[in-house]
């Protein structure tokens, strides 16, 4: 049978293939595996190209790395680098970081701060004034590194995978492409960054590293509702703070927190671990701390033989308001009552304490007590209508009550409506809901870390503890600083900030904010 026309030039070898091809095709046999595997599905073909594209993008941003540019007094290097979540790293070693919800995109902009400048640090300490021209000096700089970053990395990217795909695919067309594609996809991640960019994210910082660090680093909250140009501000506030830790050669100056501020410290369900107390005491002297909160399972069994558990609350310095837990006993309540700076609150009753008026309720149920039955959620409900009424009574007297205090969760809910904030424990981890009518519940975790039974598990659970900002005027929540700590054996420190929904940018509240109901 006579050969078919060819209409091109083909190699030997694959007319050598063509030819089997149409002989196998006669016989009807089966190609063979080497023939199949030469002729790769173009999906096949599109997933490798990506892959390479992918590879050589990130080969390139670790290889050509990042630019060094100037912020303010500090030199820093800047950097992208691949992430599935996006934001910004701020690196403030010896001190910890700090990430923001700057955007979101399939690149995170990294910020190492190498040192400071001695002359220009000095000048910003010995010359305060010069702080109110530091924004626009600062917001510059940000501006020129990104610039030069986003021209750099462009070259990386287009490189890295220009060069891999020419050592793959060993065809300069093909490793072009790759180039191409590189370039299509952090243009693409550069426009989702610009879409999605959150000046405000500098209010709301994670903070992790040195637990003593976080209270300067991070700052006070009180411009959080007082300033409008949040990111020049913030951004400024932070470096400020930054150049005073450096200059103190790591030694943290005192904390000096704004004195509109309240500062609450709540903790829960510390369960009978000693080293709760130099926690506690730590975040007091650090924070600033105007009123602690306590909303139970500070024991584990209610003996009076561990009442001697208690006694560092005496020594914390400043009030401590507290209410009985499920695993705090009547024994437990009546030791705390006679120390001069517990405040015990059961049944509804309010106290004023550190320009605050606190009320709350002990849990119905003792768990401990085997010889009584579980009564259960509908007890827990219960208690918390009993302190709604007593809020509400309050209310109508003309003393509002600012905080809340329960131990369950379930009691906590019963009293929408009725207070602006309230306060729970008991699950051993945090919870935060806006509910129907207004009211702020916060659920805390274990400021224990879960207690002594820790050591039972084969995971350590975090210490958690809140550090609650409220205005001092109107007596609102305004931020709260989330600060975990890693468990027993572990060293591990974050802080993040959080605000209310109901806050906007410019400070005022929106027309949705919580208010209280008679």
């Amino acid at each position: 049978m006579p050969r078919a026309p060819f209409r091109a030039p083909f190699r030997a070898s694959a007319l050598a293939a063509a030819v089997r091809v149409r002989r196998q095709r006669r016989t009807g046999s089966t190609p063979p595996d080497s023939i199949l595997a030469s002729t790769p599905h173009p999906c096949a073909r599109a997933l490798g190209l990506v892959g390479v594209v992918l590879l050589g993008a990130w080969l390139g941003l670790l290889i050509v790395g990042g630019v060094r540019t100037p912020v303010g007094p500090m030199d820093t290097t800047m950097a992208l680098r691949p992430s599935l979540t996006g934001g910004t790293k701020i690196d403030v070693a010896p001190l910890g970081a700090l990430e923001l919800n700057s955007h979101t995109a399939p690149v995170r902009l990294d910020v190492d701060v190498e040192r400071l400048d001695p002359v220009r640090s000095q000048a910003l300490v010995q010359h305060p004034e010069r702080l109110s021209g530091l924004q626009q000096e600062i917001t510059a700089d940000v501006s020129t590194g990104t610039r030069e970053l986003a021209v750099r990395s462009c070259v990386a990217v287009v490189s890295g995978a220009t060069a891999l795909g020419l050592a793959v695919y060993r065809r300069p067309r093909r490793a072009l492409a790759a180039g191409g594609l590189a370039l299509a996809l952090l243009a693409a991640s550069g426009v989702s960054a610009y879409a999605t960019w959150n000046p405000e994210s500098v209010l709301e910082p994670r903070f992790s590293g040195l637990l003593s660090s976080a209270p300067s680093v991070v700052g006070d909250a009180r411009s959080i509702v007082t300033d409008f140009d949040v990111y020049q501000r913030e951004l400024a506030r932070l470096v400020t703070n930054v150049t005073k830790l450096y200059e103190a050669t790591s030694t943290l100056p005192v904390y000096r927190p704004d004195p509109a501020t309240l500062r609450v410290l709540h903790v829960s369900d510390i369960h009978l671990n000693p080293a709760a107390w130099q926690i506690i005491g730590s975040l007091v002297e650090q924070y600033g701390i105007d009123v602690i909160i306590d909303s139970g399972d500070t024991m584990d069994h209610g003996a009076a033989v561990e009442n001697g558990f208690l006694d560092p609350v005496r020594d914390l310095g400043v009030p401590y308001v507290w209410v009985r837990g499920n695993h705090d006993s009547r024994t437990t309540q009546k030791y705390l009552k006679r120390f001069k700076n517990v405040r015990v609150l059961d049944d509804g009753r309010a106290v004023d304490v550190g320009g605050l008026r606190v009320a709350g309720i002990g849990d119905p149920q003792f768990t401990p007590d085997r010889s009584l039955a579980a009564r259960g959620a509908p007890a827990e409900r219960l208690a918390g209508m009993r302190l709604a009424a007593a809020l509400r009574a309050q209310e109508q007297a003309g003393t509002p009550v600012d905080i809340a205090v329960t131990h369950e969760p379930d009691a906590a809910r019963e009293t929408d409506g009725t207070v602006p904030l309230v306060l729970a424990g008991h699950v051993h981890h945090r919870e935060n809901e806006l509910m129907k009518l207004g009211t702020r519940l916060k659920v805390e975790g274990s400021t224990g870390g879960g207690g002594l039974r820790a050591l039972q598990s084969r995971k350590p659970e975090p210490v958690r503890a809140s550090v609650l900002y409220l205005d001092r005027a109107t007596r609102r929540l305004q931020a709260w600083d989330e600060i975990t700590l890693g468990g027993l054996g572990l060293t591990t420190a974050e802080v993040s900030r959080h605000l209310p929904e109901e806050i906007r940018a410019d400070g005022t509240p929106s027309p949705t904010a919580p208010t209280r109901s008679p």
